[in-house]
């Protein structure tokens, strides 16, 4: 193709808590989904890891922003400025004098209305996306889980993000379940802050939250493969001086238990519904789990012994929606589950 360096294609999935960007075959950008604003100008001084160093720690003058809540766009503004900037660096690595005709494949949330569906679409193309294609985020992961999504066969996905937790049953390129729940993530993270004050009266923020989870988040006590203890340093809520806690898995596992029996109660919900001969399937096959929340440890085995169908980890599964929204976008003539 004479013209090709004039039209770029770009797989985006606009995570809550992060955006990766796919271009031909490759991630080129995997960033926390976080600007920060000048509040004088308005105008956008970082974005992803500059905007997440700066979180919590800033000064009147500056806002950190998080677009995404819950897995959609909650502030259409930032989002657009996030997504325009991102774009910026991916391209900032092509040397060319004109700007390329964007082809844009977005994964979103599968429970997303009409109105937050607008804001995504609106947002890429203000952006710069001239095609601006649309797939829902288990669609996407199935795809990236490596699964056959047009085959006549119940495939079960549960991609456990940042602000949602995906879980659907697919068949013939079409989601036949579906739920969209807003426990993920971001609701662990909560979990992590509050119990780190009811029970050691620390206060934390955020991004230790968000190191505890990943150094000790387990959701089961007995695990082959157990962390070290993780030491915690903080205020005291009642005097504010500065005291240290040592927080164990199982403390974790205690901790997250009824958040993860809300993930569990939707599963079986979704798999009530689905028809008899797409649950053989399932129960045939297995359920993939895939999203950030699929690295907590023990979480595989804990819903396999709960709802008695094996559960499989997709292989690297923080990727699984970009790597599928990577498939989708070559693809878009092939696939009808996009829209536009």
């Amino acid at each position: 193709m004479a013209f090709s360096f004039l039209n770029q294609e770009l797989a985006i999935d606009l995570g809550t808590a992060n955006t990766v960007i796919y271009q031909n075959d490759q991630i080129v950008l995997d960033e926390p989904s976080m600007v920060a604003i000048d509040n004088s100008t308005g105008k956008c001084i970082a974005l992803g890891n500059q905007a997440k160093r700066m979180r919590d720690k800033e000064n009147p003058g500056i806002r950190t922003i998080r677009p995404l809540k819950d897995g959609v766009i909650a502030d259409f503004n930032a989002a657009e400025m996030m997504i325009r900037g991102f774009i910026k660096q991916v391209n900032s690595k092509r040397h060319s004098l004109f700007t390329p005709n964007l082809k844009i494949v977005v994964g979103i949330p599968s429970g997303s209305t009409e109105v937050e569906i607008r804001a995504v679409r609106d947002s890429s193309e203000h952006a710069g996306g001239r095609d601006v294609f649309l797939i829902f985020e288990p669609m996407a992961a199935a795809l990236g889980a490596g699964l056959d999504v047009e085959a006549p066969q119940g495939n079960m996905i549960v991609d456990i993000g940042g602000g949602t937790t995906e879980i659907a049953v697919i068949s013939l390129g079409g989601l036949v379940q579906q739920d969209s729940i807003r426990v993920a993530g971001d609701v662990f993270t909560n979990d992590i802050q509050y119990y780190m004050r009811q029970q050691h009266n620390i206060r934390i923020g955020e991004i230790t939250a968000e190191k505890i989870k990943l150094n000790v988040g387990a959701v089961l006590a007995d695990l082959d493969d157990e962390p070290e203890p993780m030491i915690v340093r903080g205020p005291n809520l009642m005097t504010a001086h500065p005291v240290e806690a040592l927080i164990t898995h199982q403390e974790i596992a205690h901790c997250l238990d009824k958040s993860i029996a809300k993930i569990e109660t939707s599963i079986l919900h979704v798999l009530e519904l689905t028809p008899p001969e797409l649950y053989s399937d399932i129960v045939e096959n297995g359920i993939f789990l895939s999203g950030g929340g699929a690295l907590l440890r023990g979480l595989a085995k804990r819903l396999s012994d709960k709802i008695n169908i094996e559960f499989h980890v997709a292989e690297d599964p923080l990727h699984a929606v970009a790597r599928g929204t990577c498939e989708a976008l070559k693809n878009t003539d092939r696939y009808s589950f996009l829209t536009r």
